[in-house]
């Protein structure tokens, strides 16, 4: 299963935790988040992620796009597919925006590569 998660909430999420945000959450010390892996290698690039600014009117757009760069990170993808198969994984996001982020869209992305 693959669920996404704020690395706000203050709820403690089970499975894998894997932070998917390019850059590090504001106001959060490195102790402060229950993670077991940073991927930013699997974020979106610097231009996407500022040409998307979390304009939901640009959300297909942005997804079009970004699904486009993450083709190009084939084994940061298979790692994130294997963690999923063995067991739960949570992709962490520090958006404010809970439906259009890159979070929620490599969720997506990752469903479609694989039915569980």
């Amino acid at each position: 299963m693959i669920r996404t998660m704020r690395v706000y909430n203050e709820k403690p999420a089970t499975g894998h935790k894997v932070l998917v945000d390019r850059v590090w959450p504001r106001g959060k010390k490195k102790e402060d988040i229950d993670m077991d892996t940073w991927m930013k290698e699997v974020a979106p690039s610097t231009d996407l992620r500022k040409w998307f600014g979390h304009d939901p009117s640009k959300w297909n757009e942005f997804k079009k796009r970004y699904f486009r760069e993450l083709a190009t990170h084939k084994p940061e993808i298979e790692q994130l597919l294997d963690i999923a198969h063995k067991g739960d994984l949570v992709l962490l996001y520090s958006a404010k925006d809970e439906e259009h982020n890159n979070a929620v869209a490599l969720k997506e992305y990752l469903e479609k590569k694989v039915r569980f």
